[in-house]
């Protein structure tokens, strides 16, 4: 399985684009200079929004994105991150677009940790908990979690279990291990099932050399971001989404 490359070093700003982009692969990706269009039929805001990374100050971009989306019958959405080209949050803002998911980038480090069962592809129970308790919000979208499986398999990646009702998904990318998908079934929440597919995560990036993890969480997740923060994870950057009413 093959990481993902990365800049040496300290990170800066438009790494953390970089590895989030990286790591959930719209498939279908169109350039526009150093902005990206990303599609997946309406799956995830991430994998159908624009990724829009520096650039001239020149907003006639913006309307191509507005058309690119429009063509596929999608609202436009743009990924507001630490790379995000100086002047377009508020140019978006002056359009009239609106301010979604506010999310923490967190970053801590990867440790050796008890062995879980960790499989190279997704298994038939491990999507359908994802699924079930993260995936399912696409109704009116046809053949929807096959394009989510498209985008979670679209790079390698291990896939975590602990039991039937706990997974997570790990990235490998250079020095760093993305965490991604992690999703606890109601009944089996408040027993340690999150932590242990964490911990697992990051015992399985440790042994495959990455001594960096991030994940992204939504500022409105208070109860995931207290487990994190328990598993020494420090909030290291934000961002957020503008949606074309």
């Amino acid at each position: 399985m093959r990481d993902f490359e990365t800049s040496g070093g300290e990170s800066s700003p438009q790494d953390f684009d970089h590895l989030i982009h990286q790591a959930w692969p719209a498939p279908e990706q169109v350039r526009a200079g150093s902005w990206i269009f990303r599609y997946a039929a309406g799956v995830t805001k991430r994998a159908n929004s624009v990724l829009p990374l520096s650039g001239t100050g020149s907003w006639d971009r913006v309307d191509a994105a507005e058309r690119f989306y429009r063509e596929r019958g999608r609202p436009c959405v743009f990924s507001i991150g630490p790379g995000a080209e100086q002047g377009l949050d508020a140019e978006l803002e002056r359009r009239g677009y609106r301010v979604v998911d506010p999310t923490f980038i967190m970053t801590g480090e990867t440790a050796p940790a008890a062995p879980i069962q960790i499989a190279s592809r997704p298994s038939p129970d491990w999507l359908t908990t994802w699924w079930e308790v993260d995936g399912g919000r696409h109704p009116g979208i046809p053949d929807a979690r096959d394009w989510a499986e498209r985008i979670l398999t679209g790079v390698p990646a291990g896939y975590a279990a602990a039991g039937p009702d706990a997974v997570g998904r790990g990235v490998r990318q250079g020095d760093w291990l993305g965490i991604y998908c992690m999703a606890v079934r109601p009944p089996a929440r408040r027993k340690g099932n999150g932590t242990t597919v964490l911990n697992g995560l990051l015992g399985w990036g440790h042994e495959h050399g990455a001594r960096r993890a991030y994940l992204v969480v939504t500022q409105a997740n208070a109860a995931a971001r207290a487990m994190y923060e328990r598993s020494g994870f420090v909030i290291s950057g934000r961002y957020h989404y503008r949606v074309n009413p």
